[in-house]
């Protein structure tokens, strides 16, 4: 690269920045450490942090820690290879075999992440001359997976199953109904059973991705075709595709995010197994993590939730982010979440709780979140 090249590539991306600056859009990494009770650190400050997706804790659970710990002296840090090489480490086939068996289907494969399992197994479902049909508020990943197919893509009114029926009418070749269980910025819960009986009428597959329900939110799933992520309530990292056993052989030679990434590794895949073994036994922690959420929603006039995410809408960017810097004063993490995220003009707080979550700290959280609704009622 030449000079000249060098600095007209500096220009491009200073002036894309500044126009993100210029509309409250531009986004900056804040290093920071976790521990454990949802305690942070950040720029040197401790905090509580309510914006984290460890539902249950488990991420800093020490039978968590130490599984990971054995597992990394035993085997190394990493993977070595992708899994159809040297990176199929025999504890994927046990990860695997737990996830089926919890999602009472025939086999599951995992993948490096949840945004890899979705943006590998759509185009292995559906392509060019097929339909897919999906969630207007469904996850980017589930939007760059249909667009990786080929397929077309149309969106329906958010939880109108109606609506996807009516897309689906007079479809040609293969359609596919994506949905998320628990959508990630608002907490709500998909119509599935009305969604699986649209897919029925229609001749259709049903896919949903349970990243933000997984080992919280008990929900009757009748899908075919259930994707899923390891870094939420499992605490450690990677995703999952579990469905029909012939589907999950084919995603080895098929999708291509499993079949050209390097596996995970051995350590991580032993710290998900025993995160899971702690979450099916203690079903008191997803209990716990809820409780806190309705609290939290109730204290604050929020209609009653069913998820452990609770979204305060502000409108503006510029008074979401008024709103999360006054929090952070108080020494309570809550990041906002401006567009492209969430659509124009419903900029939000984004509240996640956790089963490690005190009540006490819930209590004051609303009340400074009362606080700040007022304040921004008033400017």
């Amino acid at each position: 690269m030449t000079r000249t090249d060098f600095a007209t590539l500096e220009a491009f991306a200073a002036d894309r920045l500044e126009m993100l600056e210029e509309t409250g859009l531009r986004r900056e990494l804040q290093p920071t450490a976790r521990g454990a009770g949802a305690g942070a650190v950040r720029s040197g400050r401790e905090m509580i942090s309510f914006c984290d997706n460890d539902y249950l804790g488990l991420s800093m659970d020490p039978r968590v820690i130490e599984a990971g710990a054995r597992a990394l002296r035993t085997f190394g840090a990493g993977a070595g290879a992708s899994r159809l090489v040297t990176g199929d480490h025999p504890l994927n086939h046990e990860l695997e075999t737990m996830i089926a068996r919890l999602k009472g289907l025939p086999a599951a494969r995992v993948f490096g992440s949840g945004y890899l399992a979705n943006i590998g197994v759509v185009p292995v479902l559906v392509g060019p001359g097929d339909l897919i049909v999906m969630d207007e508020l469904s996850h980017s990943c589930l939007h760059a997976g249909a667009r990786l197919s080929g397929a077309r893509v149309e969106r329906f009114r958010h939880n109108d199953a109606a609506h996807a029926g009516e897309l689906l009418t007079g479809a040609r070749g293969r359609s596919l109904v994506i949905t998320e269980t628990v959508f990630s910025m608002d907490g709500d819960i998909a119509p599935l059973a009305d969604l699986a009986a649209v897919c029925a009428r229609r001749s259709a597959w049903l896919m949903t991705d349970d990243a933000h329900g997984f080992g919280v939110v008990e929900v009757d799933n009748p899908a075919p075709i259930q994707v899923g992520t390891l870094s939420k309530a499992v605490g450690a990292y990677g995703g999952y595709v579990a469905g029909p056993a012939a589907l999950i052989d084919l995603l080895a030679s098929r999708a291509r995010s499993l079949v050209y990434t390097t596996g995970l590794p051995p350590s991580v895949l032993a710290s998900a197994l025993a995160s899971i073994e702690i979450m099916s036994s203690e079903p008191q922690l997803a209990a716990t993590c809820l409780a806190n959420a309705r609290l939290f929603a109730s204290l604050i006039g929020h209609e009653p939730v069913d998820s452990a995410i609770v979204p305060v809408v502000f409108g503006e960017t510029a008074k979401a982010m008024h709103a999360s810097e006054a929090l952070a004063r108080e020494g309570y993490l809550v990041s906002a979440i401006r567009p492209p995220t969430v659509p124009e003009g419903t900029a939000r707080l984004r509240f996640t709780f956790s089963a490690t979550h005190r009540e006490a700290d819930v209590r004051t959280l609303a009340a400074l979140v009362l606080r700040q609704l007022e304040v921004e009622k008033v400017h």
